[in-house]
């Protein structure tokens, strides 16, 4: 591997850029500005906002620009029926700051960082200042300074050595570092921390609503370190339920504006990879303080609602709360209850997080006779939840909720990191139970800002999802009618909702479901954090925000800072501040997004590396005019066949009907047909996964009559 290495570093430029320049003489259509999609083999697109296509750039008019910078183009080529958008870059506006991740070759006194990327072509030329002989081999992160125009190579910085390549702590450095994600926490962030009081003091309590005597509970993954959600259960004298929502009190402790809360503006959010966690906060809060463990008094926050049997809400209250949480579920331990109508397996129940057992624990400070909550009354609140979250489940729905269930894998590793194993995520009623619960929290904070607190257009962070795509959504009625299935009217939000909850449950179960909703999933917009509320579409809901998980979202700490602003009598706040937060902290979820998918795309590939050669049963998953991806049965990795490696025909794609047909054989491929195919090699370095297909000679017969009537 090395000596290929030193082949290739110092040429600097793999496959060569010629005739740069900042003007062009061709007929200009019009000027547009966005941000550079590269590929491997030098040329790019620029994707545009709020536009569906994309603009092709050549390799000779590139400009010197690289995959995130954000350029001007000249578009001199409009889309027809044979030809994309084309255009010329004609102006760098802003380089990414996002660095590129490579191994460090030195040649004399002159370094180079060879990179293995789908988005990177070049090598990069980096000053050997300060750079230890140690870092030889290393994989590093480089940052792109400049690049002269008549230079071949662009100019970088090292600005952090990860470490060995291969090994596992480098790899998922790498990805963090890949995304401008950080990966540790300065030590004097980590001092701020420390130094925050462990101990509650009686008058921070006397402020509170005091709900420790009240039975309460979290459910939450079996391997979960910290705990900001707990539920609460009381049966009132009418015959209704007071339930509670308790949510760590983050912001008691992180105040506006110190180091802590900077950081976790920064950060915007916790970042979950394959086999570990990058908090937001510091562990002493995220997993100490804040974490609503079993036995201990907690700071928290809470809505609190007065519900009907029926499901219904008849009144809601909002504030800081001290609670003590009675047990510590995992959602199989509620879901034993929930299978069993309270007939479950006493050594699962009774015992805290920490392996105590419930019944030993001294609940007198909690209870006003100094009782226990018995197994029986836990089981008989869990399972009263369970039917009240049912019904708002079904309410969810019927006014315009839409279920998409597509399948969600997770990777086993083991404790070098190791993957062993993939396996589906299940999602069964105590999941649902939770889930309701903190959708109902979310939908009743921001409508109480918005409608109940009598604040003409309050400044407020709302989680937004707006309406899909009508024109895709043309596209998809289009698609489906290849399966035999029939959409109605599509006018508005409500119709489509109805429309695509129809065709999935018909869908289900049947081979092209898994397509359909692939589809469906591209009509939707993405979701994000705005002050202009225009309602969350997917869910249904007028108004939404996120308040459940201050722990692991910034916009949360944000929403318990205004909620309890605006119920202390405050004025508006400056919505252009507050705007301002919610493109940054949408923009972190989406790079934590990307960073927890690449993650997961190398362990995949990691999982794939000594089955090469193995055949599979597995579905097309994705089409394009390259080839096709197949996704393996039972564990649903995805690879590509590429069209260029099936020699028994030419296959042509039909971009209308979202299909690829043999030339000669007719064969037709499309989303969610069966096929086999064999694993034909894998590539660490771009998290690539290479299939074969295995060409059924039945496909040959079919189709040879066809294609011989086609020739006459």
């Amino acid at each position: 591997m090395r000596e290929k290495r030193k082949k290739t570093a110092g040429a600097g430029k793999r496959g060569g850029q010629r005739n740069q320049r900042r003007s062009t003489t061709r007929k200009i259509i019009e000027m547009v500005e966005g941000t550079v999609q590269m590929t491997r083999e030098g040329f790019g697109f620029v994707i545009v906002p709020d536009r569906e296509d994309d603009i092709y750039i050549p390799q000779n008019r590139m400009l010197h620009s690289l995959n995130g910078d954000y350029v001007r183009v000249a578009v001199t080529r409009k889309k027809d029926a044979k030809h994309r958008m084309e255009g010329e870059i004609v102006a760098i506006l802003e380089r990414s700051s996002k660095p590129f991740i490579g191994i460090l070759q030195i040649l004399g006194e002159q370094g180079w960082v060879i990179v293995e990327s789908r988005v990177m072509p070049y090598d990069i030329k980096v000053p050997l200042d300060g750079i230890d002989e140690d870092a030889q081999w290393k994989k590093v992160a480089v940052q792109v300074v400049d690049w002269p125009m008549h230079s071949e190579s662009p100019v970088g910085k090292i600005i952090d050595v990860l470490g060995e390549p291969g090994e596992n702590d480098t790899e998922m450095h790498a990805i963090l570092a890949e995304f401008g994600l950080p990966y540790r926490f300065d030590p004097e962030v980590e001092a701020a921390a420390a130094k925050i009081p462990v101990k509650i003091e009686e008058k921070e309590i006397n402020r509170r609503r005091d709900l420790r005597q009240v039975l309460t509970f979290t459910i939450d993954p079996a391997d979960a370190k910290d705990f900001d959600d707990a539920v609460s259960f009381e049966e009132l004298a009418g015959g209704n339920y007071r339930i509670g929502v308790h949510i760590a009190d983050v912001t008691h402790y992180v105040r506006p504006h110190d180091i802590i809360d900077k950081e976790a503006c920064e950060r915007g959010t916790s970042v979950y990879l394959v086999d570990r966690t990058v908090p937001m906060l510091p562990e002493v809060l995220s997993n100490n303080l804040c974490s609503l463990r079993a036995g201990e008094d907690k700071l928290t926050y809470s809505a609190i609602f007065e519900i009907t049997p029926a499901g219904k809400v008849v009144n809601r209250w909002f504030g800081r709360t001290v609670i003590n949480s009675d047990r510590r579920y995992s959602y199989e331990q509620a879901q034993e209850i929930i299978e069993t109508q309270g007939d479950y397996t006493l050594k699962y129940l009774g015992r805290t997080g920490s392996g105590v057992e419930t019944k030993s624990i001294k609940v007198s400070s909690r209870r006003r006779k100094g009782e226990f909550f018995s197994d029986k009354e836990v089981a008989s609140a869990i399972l009263t939840l369970h039917d009240i979250a049912g019904k708002l489940r079904e309410e969810r729905f019927r006014s315009g909720s839409i279920s998409f269930e597509r399948p969600e894998m997770k990777v086993i590793v083991d404790p070098q990191g190791r993957p062993v194993d993939v396996v589906q995520k299940i999602s069964r009623e105590a999941n649902w139970l939770i889930e309701e619960f903190m959708l109902l929290a979310n939908r009743e904070v921001a409508t109480c800002v918005t409608k109940g607190l009598k604040i003409k257009d309050p400044t407020f962070v709302y989680r937004i999802h707006d309406q899909p795509d009508f024109e895709k959504l043309k596209n998809l009625k289009d698609f489906v009618k290849h399966f035999g299935y029939q959409m109605g009217s599509v006018e508005n939000g409500r119709d489509v909702a109805r429309e695509l909850n129809s065709l999935l449950d018909k869908a289900k179960g049947k081979p092209e479901c898994g397509a359909i909703e692939i589809m469906a999933l591209r009509t939707m917009a993405r979701a994000k954090y705005s002050t202009d509320n225009v309602g969350h579409y997917g869910l249904g809901f007028d108004y939404y925000t996120h308040f459940t998980s201050p722990i692991r979202r910034y916009p949360d700490m944000i929403v318990h800072r205004l909620l309890t602003h605006y119920l202390d009598k405050g004025k508006n706040e400056d919505k252009l501040r507050y705007e301002e937060l919610c493109k940054h902290s949408s923009n972190r979820e989406h790079l934590a997004t990307e960073a927890e998918r690449s993650s997961i795309k190398y362990k995949l590939t990691e999982f794939m590396q000594d089955k090469v050669g193995q055949e599979f049963e597995g579905s097309v998953s994705g089409i394009t005019e390259w080839g096709m991806y197949v996704e393996i049965e039972p564990t649903k990795v995805e690879g590509m066949v590429m069209l260029r490696e099936i020699k028994e025909d030419f296959f042509i794609y039909d971009e209308k009907k979202y299909c690829l047909i043999g030339k000669a054989t007719r064969k037709k491929f499309t989303l969610g047909d069966k096929v086999r195919i064999k694993v034909s090699k894998t590539n660490m370095e771009q998290k690539l996964i290479d299939y074969t297909l295995v060409w059924d000679p039945e496909w040959n017969k079919r189709s040879s009559r066809k294609g011989v009537a086609r020739k006459k």
